[in-house]
């Protein structure tokens, strides 16, 4: 059965992904654990001194603002999408549009709030139409979600979508085979770049939920999964 947010809105041997990469011109990445005071202290410099002034791709050049993320410094989940949409460019939040609105019922499904979870997204800047970044874009700033990933140390990350699912994974194995269980993070390709250990659970995007309602049933069944492993407890339907 599934929870509130179904109402809402209408392989192995695949090549490898390297676009999760660091730029030597950033502050190192820490691999010291903060407490959530310190988190949220870093995670704003990181945001103020660089990634609001980034210049590093095209996406810039559009851009109303940056949208860097949103939520607790010290969160047990990190839900990472692919870029910010029109609603987000404007407010300068993520997922507050109506891909935004089905995640706040998901995670309501699995007994959170927004604000106990991060929310945030490969690319900071909105991509023209909409489109899904490609992957220059999401190298250019990957370096920022690295720094995000080591200074939040959640214990899982939720890839929202394709783009983050393959991006964190370093693989081209289609989201479809990728969902459903919990894997290991980082994988090897990205060992050596300073990223704390967890579990990715890769999942549907809300905005494909969106057009493709008849998939909500295994996005719940891999946040299920996730509630398992955190020892969260459904509520009552």
């Amino acid at each position: 059965m599934l929870p509130a947010f179904e109402s809402v809105g209408t392989a192995p041997g695949a090549a490898r992904l390297t676009v999760i990469r660091d730029d030597p011109s950033l502050p190192p990445v820490g691999t010291r654990e903060l407490s959530e005071k310190d988190a949220a202290e870093a995670l704003a410099e990181l945001d103020r001194s660089h990634v609001r002034g980034c210049r590093k791709c095209v996406l810039h050049e559009r851009r109303t603002q940056t949208v860097f993320g949103v939520g607790r410094a010290r969160p047990d989940i990190v839900f990472v999408g692919e870029g910010p949409g029109q609603d987000e460019d404007e407010q300068g939040f993520p997922f507050v549009g109506k891909a935004g609105q089905l995640l706040t019922r998901m995670i309501a499904a699995m007994t959170l709030t927004r604000e106990q979870v991060y929310i945030c997204n490969i690319v900071k800047c909105r991509p023209p139409g909409n489109r899904t970044p490609v992957e220059e874009e999401m190298a250019a700033c990957s370096p920022y979600l690295l720094r995000q990933l080591a200074i939040l140390r959640p214990k899982v990350i939720v890839a929202l979508g394709r783009p983050a699912s393959q991006s964190l994974l370093a693989t081209t194995i289609p989201i479809s085979k990728l969902r459903g269980r919990l894997q290991d993070f980082p994988p090897p390709e990205l060992a050596g770049l300073g990223l704390p250990a967890a579990k990715i659970m890769p999942t549907f995007h809300p905005a494909y939920l969106l057009r493709v309602p008849g998939e909500k049933a295994k996005a719940w069944e891999d946040l299920q999964e996730v509630m398992r492993f955190l020892g969260l407890k459904p509520s009552s339907l």
